[in-house]
């Protein structure tokens, strides 16, 4: 591709990240839209022009596609990353698909001649956490996050307990990230985020704590705690942040 051209982006989910990025390809002069799949191609009619529309995941080889940005759900990674690898670079907008080891060895292993990216999301701090992982230099993780009830979809005990929930915060989980994942994919994506970050300690050793809080009717909560190395005197370093993002209670 030479400096002059557009980069060509597939667009795999149309919910609110999928519009917003079709819209922000569509007003670019560098980027240019490649296609767009969803599950229900209603969504997109008079949207999207028909001929970017992509009626099958399994037809990607039909078209000229530099980037394709899954935007979806964890499963459409586990079934068809591999697959979107072999035609161009992936970024992975479903991290918490990564929990699984298979699948996240599978997908290194298939970066021979296009690249695999996974967004930071609303993970603060995560170059930071990255470089101490690369240094050997983190020894704990911990990422908390606190939402509403009505902005959680959970799945089997979690879900249970989440509808519980009435006048006071809730801890819905507390443990190794890579057990939250499945229970949890649409909501802890930042988490996966902070075990692809923090390598060295990864999905079974950094932890997640999921709190359902009935007071966050305007924010959702994300903390991140970092633990690193012990000096001479017996003094830890450590790096607390805590972000509040502004959102519609319906959002997740």
């Amino acid at each position: 591709m030479s400096n002059t051209e557009r980069r060509r982006i597939g667009i795999v989910g149309f919910g609110h990240i999928g519009r917003f990025l079709v819209e922000a390809i569509n007003k670019s002069d560098k980027l240019q839209l490649a296609f767009v799949w969803n599950r229900s191609h209603e969504k997109l009619h008079d949207i999207v022009k028909s001929d970017l529309i992509l009626d099958s995941l399994d037809n990607i080889g039909n078209f000229d596609v530099d980037l394709i940005v899954e935007v979806a759900h964890p499963c459409i990674v586990s079934e068809y990353g591999v697959s979107f690898l072999q035609h161009a670079d992936l970024l992975v907008g479903s991290p918490t698909s990564l929990a699984d080891p298979s699948l996240n060895t599978r997908l290194r292993e298939n970066t021979t001649n296009h690249a695999l990216y996974v967004p930071s999301g609303a993970l603060w701090g995560g170059e930071d956490i990255r470089k101490m992982a690369d240094r050997g230099t983190l020894k704990k993780l911990k990422v908390t996050m606190k939402k509403h009830p009505s902005c959680f979809r959970l799945s089997g005990a979690l879900a249970d307990l989440n509808a519980g929930v009435t006048d006071s915060p809730v801890v819905l989980y507390d443990g190794p990230v890579r057990d939250l994942c499945p229970l949890a994919p649409n909501n802890v994506n930042t988490m996966a985020a902070a075990a692809i970050a923090g390598h060295n300690l990864g999905f079974q050793h950094v932890s997640g704590c999921l709190v359902s809080d009935p007071s966050l009717l305007d924010y959702h909560v994300v903390e991140v705690d970092v633990t690193g190395p012990v000096n001479g005197e017996g003094n830890e370093f450590t790096v607390r942040t805590a972000r509040a993002n502004v959102v519609r209670r319906t959002h997740i």
